[in-house]
């Protein structure tokens, strides 16, 4: 999956208003709960988050795993509920 690296709307000047409103509301962190978290450093094998993540969808739920690179965490995550 590639991530894109956006940067903030005021330095692009080429920008029209409306594009500028655009990328903001592109830019902002999207709602989502985390229902769970597992530390990064699991044993070699395991993935705790991606069972609990796959637990959650046979339920119904929508659930993800995601890195939370600052607390070297993985977070299963809903994407949509704040």
């Amino acid at each position: 999956m590639a991530t894109a690296i956006l940067r903030p709307a005021a330095t692009q000047p080429d920008l029209s208003e409306n594009d500028r409103t655009a990328h903001d509301k592109s830019t902002l962190v999207r709602p989502r709960t985390v229902l769970e978290r597992f530390p990064a450093g699991g044993p070699r094998g395991s993935w705790p988050a991606e069972e609990f993540a796959r637990a959650r969808r046979m339920e119904g739920q929508p659930a993800e795993v995601v890195m939370d690179l600052a607390s070297d965490a993985f977070l299963v995550i809903v994407r949509g509920v704040s």
